[in-house]
């Protein structure tokens, strides 16, 4: 009897030893956006931005902590890659109600990085709303006159997590 009760404890010592470890890698998860890059739907999060303000949108939108980093803000231009944000024009899942946003340089292309330079773009002429789906197209339409373009100086840490051609 006293054997079996040693051995009942040694074996609720080994499973409670072995529970307690964690084997593999710990999983998270993040709430993803919806954007446009190259004309490709993609799929990237907001993890921290240098603006408070922002940072405090982001995470009421996507009701996940986007943490305050103003050092951002001190990242070389030559660092950024850009994200373009629609004030007005469609409606859609952007942060200000507005079409999706429109990112440069996706994984894979020279410039690529996860920081981005705010740009913020409002339609000047509703008439000629349409979604716009790539940098390209953003930079023609402000060429047109049809929208204005503004760098308020924000930097948002925005990795991709589904891009054409890859996913993490």
């Amino acid at each position: 009897m006293k054997k079996l009760l040693l051995l009942l404890i040694v074996v609720l010592i080994l499973l409670t030893a072995c529970s307690a470890k964690q084997s593999g890698p710990v999983k998270a998860e993040l709430p993803a956006g919806k954007a446009y890059a190259e004309g490709k739907e993609i799929y990237f999060v907001h993890t921290e931005a240098s603006d408070a303000g922002v940072a405090e949108k982001l995470t009421g939108m996507m009701k996940s902590p986007v943490i305050l980093v103003p050092s951002l803000a001190n990242v070389p231009n030559e660092s950024l890659a850009n994200v373009y944000v629609f004030t007005n024009g469609i409606a859609g899942s952007g942060p200000f109600g507005f079409q999706p946003d429109v990112f440069d340089n996706p994984p894979g292309v020279e410039g690529y990085s996860p920081l981005r330079r705010l740009n913020v773009v409002t339609w000047v002429d509703e008439t000629k709303v349409r979604e716009l789906k790539s940098a390209v197209e953003v930079l023609e339409a402000e060429t047109a006159g049809d929208l204005t373009i503004e760098q308020p100086g924000i930097v948002i840490n925005m990795p991709f997590v589904v891009w054409d051609g890859g996913k993490r």
